[in-house]
């Protein structure tokens, strides 16, 4: 078993499965996948199971009886890779919208750098998104905004989710107790690491949007992520972070 892992959420992702897979067998360093699907209708699945005779031991498969949101799905992913001897746990989407080429440099911030969490960040050096209409990069740009006025962190990516993390932060986040299940949710995993002083650091990436299947994104999620952030601010008031190591 590699000590680093991927976990990638799938619904309908058939197009595009495949190439991740071989993408992330590939690195130069071994690093074991865990694919957490809802069940997708179109096979993604089945796909998978297909493959894992050929990366026997480092391609994992994780279903689900439904879908249950994105958040939910990293979740049963992080409490999967606990429940093992993974050091680092990285993050990243389905559609091939972030590079798995870029996975070795996130690990590394990890490891060698001494980061606690390493963004794949689209706005760090600039505006690096690639064939998303200008509406869309407006949101997500000025959401990043917003989430850095209204929580003070200086994230400038809060919504990313390309993130490796080293074991001691989903560990001291507890993951049970994250609370949103959308595109929020990265929000918030980035707000906690922040606020139990852990370091996190950004990484330029290109992104990419998807070339096969369709995005997942919907109103409802983008309003959970506005109010969303206004209330988890107003929770932390109340709550008490200590650092890792010591006591509250």
């Amino acid at each position: 078993m590699s000590e680093r892992l991927v976990i990638v959420p799938t619904y309908n992702e058939i197009e595009n499965i495949g190439k991740i897979v071989e993408a992330v067998m590939g690195l130069p360093a071994e690093t074991d996948l865990l694919v957490v699907d809802d069940r997708s209708p179109d096979g993604t699945g089945q796909r998978i199971r297909e493959l894992q005779p050929k990366y026997r031991d480092r391609l994992h498969l994780l279903e689900r009886p439904g879908k249950l949101g994105l958040g939910t799905a990293y979740i049963a992913g992080f409490k999967w890779a606990l429940e093992r001897e993974y050091r680092y746990v990285c993050e990243m989407d389905a559609d091939l919208s972030h590079d798995p080429n870029d996975l070795p440099r996130l690990f590394d911030a990890c490891n060698h750098d001494r980061a606690d969490v390493a963004i794949g960040s689209r706005y760090i050096s600039g505006v690096n998104v690639v064939n998303w209409p200008i509406s869309r990069v407006l949101i997500s740009y000025f959401a990043s905004v917003y989430v850095r006025l209204i929580t003070g962190m200086k994230v400038r990516d809060a919504t990313a989710g390309f993130v490796c993390y080293r074991r001691a932060v989903l560990e001291a986040i507890n993951v049970d107790q994250i609370r949103f299940k959308g595109y929020a949710f990265q929000i918030e995993m980035k707000f906690k690491a922040w606020k139990y002083g852990f370091r996190v650091v950004e990484l330029p990436i290109i992104f990419t949007d998807r070339r096969e299947g369709s995005s997942k994104m919907s109103g409802r999620i983008v309003s959970e992520a506005v109010w969303g952030v206004v209330r988890m601010k107003i929770a932390s008031w109340f709550k008490q972070y200590p650092r890792p190591g010591t006591e509250a």
